[in-house]
């Protein structure tokens, strides 16, 4: 086996948000574990997709990356340096290599100045460069993300959601960064717009040398833009791997049950199709062992006592130990038949 020359790009190992619920005069009365030991690592240049349900932990995956939310355990590693720890302050440098793109494009411009102005003040923070350099640099970066030139006179209220995002990767990518976590990149436009925004997003990548990590609710753009890809539930990953193989053979029930919500012309109707059992429990309440099987149809009592890993065959992880029994054909029986149905 050959040996690295050099680290994955990034490396998150074992990383935890958890948030303190407040109850009365203030008092700690609960824990929220919104993202629970995740580990996973990325090549320079690869892009990838992160799934899931509306509170499944992706987002807080993505700002605890950034650094908007500081980790409760575990550290991240960007080029071998590590940037992310209980404790740990991120210097200025780390923030200009990662980057953050928002779901709410106009989130990251201030509504009382034009665009640029937005775009020089990243590098009137980053850079001690002149006036005349910061405004070359500016032009250099909007021809990029083939925004007009003139609509830098222009406030953010005065450009189309499909300019606004393009303005987004203008301010980010002014900085020239590493690393891009884009959040939502598509959502609330236009199909047109959509395919626009994604094929810009791949030129980009192309000639700035851009590693991606999508967080999208939109399977068919995770699978169309995605080189991998992870499946969270209730803040952990139960299944990470080339996306050709999650989206062709996926081995977790959770991702089968995503995948068969997703709607297909000419398919069966969703209802026919979908898996999911009952709501996702209380978070502040969560299952022991796996946390997918109170939602689970194949879920047995000893789901309930086991310390589920990501099991990986041949670059692709899964945390379901039975998933080798089903996906083989030798599916347990459904609830009310002989099969027993997890206490909850």
């Amino acid at each position: 086996m050959l040996e690295r020359s050099h680290p994955p790009l990034l490396e998150v190992d074992r990383l935890s948000r958890h948030f303190p619920v407040r109850g009365f005069l203030g008092r700690r009365v609960a824990t929220l574990r919104a993202l629970d030991d995740v580990s996973f690592t990325m090549e320079d240049g690869e892009v990838l997709g992160i799934v899931g349900e509306t509170g499944s932990g992706k987002s807080t995956l993505g700002k605890t990356l950034m650094g908007i939310h500081a980790p409760t355990a575990g550290e991240v590693r960007l080029g071998g340096t590590r940037i992310a720890a209980p404790g740990l302050r991120r210097a200025a440098s780390v923030r200009a290599r990662l980057q953050y793109v928002y779901q709410d494009p106009g989130a990251s411009l201030d509504p009382r100045w034009t665009l640029r102005r937005s775009l020089h003040e990243p590098l009137r923070i980053h850079t001690n460069w002149s006036r005349d350099r910061r405004e070359a640099k500016v032009q250099e970066i909007v021809a990029a993300v083939d925004l007009p030139r003139t609509h830098l006179d222009l406030y953010p209220h005065e450009i189309s959601g499909g300019q606004l995002r393009r303005a987004g990767l203008a301010r980010i990518l002014v900085l020239n960064p590493q690393l891009v976590i884009l959040d939502e990149p598509t959502a609330g436009l236009d199909v047109s717009v959509q395919a626009a925004i994604l094929a810009l997003l791949r030129e980009l990548r192309r000639e700035f040398s851009l590693t991606y990590i999508v967080i999208s609710h939109d399977l068919a753009v995770v699978r169309s833009f995605s080189d991998r890809v992870a499946v969270m539930y209730l803040g952990r990953i139960v299944e990470i791997g080339p996306t050709a193989e999650v989206f062709g053979g996926p081995r977790h029930p959770y991702t089968r049950s995503l995948l068969a919500a997703a709607p297909r012309v000419g398919g069966p109707r969703v209802t026919e199709s979908f898996l999911l059992l009952g709501e996702p429990p209380d978070p502040l309440q969560l299952p022991w062992g796996c946390r997918f099987r109170t939602r689970c149809r194949l879920a047995m009592p000893e789901c309930g006592g086991l310390a589920v890993q990501l099991d990986y065959e041949a670059g692709h992880g899964v945390a379901c130990p039975r998933w080798r029994q089903w996906d083989m054909g030798h599916r347990p029986a459904p609830p009310g038949s002989e099969a027993p149905w997890p206490h909850r």
